[in-house]
């Protein structure tokens, strides 16, 4: 039997549905494979529910070994990371539901194309100034998502970040591939309104912290 290299979880030529009938027959090591091909985007999903950093690990950790678990149940011609995926919703549902906060997301308001929002690519040298800029930008964009109810902001993540297809999202969350469009189409929306009223807040130029910081270092080093 050919043998697969496990750092080569990125090779797209391993085929997932080979990986997975390895790992079936006994391969388990394998299933390392699965688990870094799918961490990130299962973090930035599970981060749609939960905030605290070690709990998103926690729910990461029991999805898949919950997902490894029933692996014997999973149909090969869909997506693992969309079967994944649910099983991560659950999790996370569970947890705001034990912490009393299921309820109140649930109650939200619904008033509150780039696959860089969560992370923007450095493709050029960056002296210290365009590097500041870079991280604070990523932020201002990170903070308008997460200003987002739940439910836009899960399908956001996954359309938007993830760049899934919507009929991926909508198997993920159960929903119809309309409900997704119309998620979609709202979140962009209020994610115009969230940066509008950012950039047109007095403060936005405003010359403090990294800024203030910096042209403070540059003159005492000088004088």
């Amino acid at each position: 039997m050919e043998a697969i290299n496990i750092n080569n979880y990125n090779n797209k030529k391993i085929k997932e549905a080979h990986v997975i009938r390895r790992i079936l027959g006994g391969e388990k090591e394998l299933y390392e494979i699965l688990v870094r091909r799918n961490n990130q985007k299962l973090f930035r999903v599970i981060r749609s529910y939960l905030k605290d950093t070690a709990e998103i690990e926690d729910v990461m950790q029991n999805t898949y070994l919950k997902a490894y678990a029933k692996l014997y149940q999973f149909k090969l011609e869909s997506s693992f990371s969309t079967w994944l995926i649910r099983i991560a919703i659950n999790e996370s549902l569970a947890r705001l539901k034990e912490k009393g906060k299921l309820y109140h997301l649930n109650q939200q308001s619904d008033i509150s194309k780039s696959n860089t929002i969560l992370e923007i690519p450095d493709h050029r040298q960056l002296n210290p100034q365009d590097t500041m800029i870079q991280i604070e930008a990523k932020q201002l964009l990170e903070n308008a998502i997460d200003s987002l109810s739940m439910k836009y902001k899960t399908v956001y993540i996954m359309k938007q970040v993830e760049e899934m297809s919507l009929k991926e999202v909508a198997a993920a969350l159960d929903i119809s591939v309309a409900n997704v469009k119309i998620r979609l189409h709202r979140s962009k929306e209020m994610l115009k309104e969230k940066l509008y009223e950012v950039t047109n807040d007095k403060n936005v130029f405003e010359f403090g912290f990294s800024k203030c910081d910096r042209i403070t270092e540059n003159v005492m080093n000088m004088v």
